[in-house]
C-alpha cells in the first residue's frame, strides 16, 4: 500500500492557505468570523503560515451547543480563523488521496456521490435480487462520533500518510476534543476514513467468511452501502445476515473499538407499502420497497407543512417552486406523484413537474 510523504509544504503554503480561505468562506461572507478576518486578511494568512511552519498552531477552544433535529446531538464549532481555514487547507491536499481509498459503496461527503448516489445504489441492489428473496440487516453503531478512538484513528491515518509534520497537525486536531467532534469540517472525512478499511473487509472478505461459517457451496450474495455510520446489509437469506451480524459486530468491537446497539433488525423487504409480509428499508431519507420508493415520513411532513403555508400566500410560480425546492428533489427521485397532486396548489402543479 502506497504511503504519502512530502505533503507538509503543500498544506502550509501561502497559496494553499489563500485557496482554503476562499473555500471556507463560501456562503458565509456575511458572518462575523469572516468579516473580522477580512479586516487583516493577508496579515492573518501570513501569520497562520508562520504558526504552522513553526508548529505553534493550536486548535482554538470549541463553542459547544446542542441541536435537537433530527435528534439530540452536541455540536462543536470552531472560529473561522484560523481553524476552519486550516481544516480546508489540509483537505485541499488530502481529499484526493483519501477519496481514492474509500470503497465504491461509501457515499457520505464524497464528491459526486452523497445521498442521491447512495439511494441509486440501493435501487441497484434491490434490482439484483429480482426473482429472489430479499432481506435486510440494519445495525446502529452506538454514539459513533463520540466513540471514535483517537488511537485507532491515528493508526488508520498512518496507513496512507507518513509525513511527520502533517501527522503532527492531524494529531493535534484529533486530540482537541473527545471522540470526533460533530461540526468540524475535517471530521466528516475522518469519519469516512474510520470505516474505510472495514468497508474494504465487508466487500472483499466477508462473503468468504460467511461461506465457511455456514458451510455453503459458494459465496453468498451480500450487498452493503455506507452513509457515515448508517450501513444496511442485504442478502437473500436470513441465516446469512445473522452470520454477517456476528462477524461485523466482532470486527467493529475488536478492530475499531465500536459497539453495535442491541436494537439490530433483520427483516424481509416488502414489495410495496401494501405488502404486510415485509417492511421498507428506511434509509438516507427514503423508504425503499422492492417496487416502490417513498419519502421518509418526517421529510414528507415538513414538505406538507411548507406547501400548506405557501398555498396561503400570493406567489408567482417561480417563487413558489424555489420555496419548495428542498423537498422537490426528494419527490423527484421517489414515487411521489400522488403526494404532489394532493399538496401542490393546482395552478402551479404543471410547472412544478
Amino acid at each position: 500500500m502506497k504511503r504519502y510523504n512530502d505533503l507538509w509544504e503543500k498544506v502550509i503554503s501561502v497559496e494553499n492557505l489563500r485557496l482554503a480561505d476562499e473555500k471556507a468562506r463560501r456562503g458565509k461572507t456575511n458572518t462575523y468570523g469572516v468579516k473580522h478576518h477580512d479586516l487583516n486578511r493577508e496579515a492573518n494568512i501570513q501569520a497562520l503560515h508562520e504558526a504552522l511552519l513553526t508548529k505553534t498552531f493550536k486548535t482554538s477552544p470549541y463553542e459547544v451547543f446542542t441541536i435537537f433535529e433530527p435528534k439530540e446531538r452536541l455540536i462543536f464549532r470552531l472560529p473561522y480563523y484560523p481553524d476552519r481555514i486550516v481544516h480546508h487547507a489540509v483537505m485541499n491536499v488530502l481529499e484526493p488521496i483519501w477519496s481514492r481509498t474509500f470503497t465504491f459503496n461509501t457515499y457520505s461527503c464524497v464528491k459526486n456521490r452523497g445521498i442521491e448516489g447512495c439511494a441509486r445504489q440501493v435501487d441497484k441492489i434491490i434490482k439484483k435480487f429480482e426473482g429472489k428473496p430479499l432481506y435486510c440487516l440494519k445495525i446502529d453503531i452506538k454514539k459513533y462520533y463520540p466513540s471514535i478512538s483517537h488511537k485507532v484513528m491515528k493508526r488508520l491515518i498512518r496507513r496512507k500518510l507518513k509525513d511527520a509534520n502533517l501527522l503532527w497537525l492531524l494529531d493535534e486536531i484529533i486530540d482537541s476534543a473527545e471522540g470526533l467532534p460533530i461540526g468540524n469540517y475535517l471530521s466528516q472525512y475522518l469519519a469516512n476514513l474510520y470505516l474505510c478499511y472495514f468497508m474494504h473487509w465487508v466487500n472483499e472478505c466477508l462473503p468468504e467468511l460467511v461461506k465457511e461459517a455456514l458451510n455453503l457451496s459458494e459465496k453468498p450474495m451480500i450487498e452493503a452501502t455506507e452513509y457515515a455510520d448508517d450501513i444496511p446489509f442485504f442478502s437473500d437469506s436470513k441465516a446469512v445476515l445473522h452470520q454477517v451480524l456476528k462477524f461485523v459486530t466482532e470486527y467493529l468491537e475488536t478492530e475499531l473499538e465500536l459497539t453495535v446497539k442491541g436494537n439490530f433488525q433483520i427483516f424481509p423487504v416488502a414489495v410495496n407499502r401494501s405488502d404486510r409480509h415485509g417492511r421498507a428499508v428506511d434509509y438516507v431519507g427514503y423508504k425503499f420497497f422492492r417496487s416502490q420508493k417513498l419519502i421518509r415520513k418526517s421529510i414528507k411532513k415538513n414538505f406538507c407543512r411548507a406547501a400548506s403555508r405557501l398555498n396561503r400566500q400570493r406567489l408567482d410560480a417561480k417563487a413558489y417552486k424555489q420555496a419548495l425546492a428542498p423537498w422537490l428533489g426528494w419527490a423527484k427521485h421517489s414515487n411521489s406523484r400522488h403526494l404532489l397532486k394532493t399538496i401542490i396548489k393546482p395552478q402551479y402543479y404543471a410547472s412544478i413537474l
